[in-house]
């Protein structure tokens, strides 16, 4: 926990969500899954918002972030840096 009490992880995913959203956002070129990454990279940032992100919620977002903006490489740095960050809460409960 940070000295404000929240988990680390929490700060970090959106630390990480905020960037990319700031990147996806001037980023000039327009692509056909560009909503749908804005779409989750926010609902990402509300689950950041009231403590642990539910996992399977949070991995299903990124895999549609993923999904949306891979083959974007402008945006391939902030993508992993999301990655990672999801990646620290472990897998889905009880699976």
């Amino acid at each position: 926990m940070t000295g404000s009490g929240e988990d680390p992880r929490v700060t970090g995913l959106r630390t990480a969500v905020s960037r990319l959203r700031r990147e996806l956002a001037a980023h000039p070129a327009d692509f056909p899954d560009r909503a749908i990454a804005e779409d989750e990279l926010a609902a990402l940032a509300a689950m950041t918002t009231y403590g642990i992100p539910e996992i399977p919620r949070m991995r299903g977002s990124l895999l549609l972030i993923a999904g949306a903006i891979g083959s974007v490489s402008a945006l391939a740095r902030g993508l992993a840096e999301v990655r990672d960050a999801v990646e620290l809460f472990g897998g889905p409960s009880g699976g």
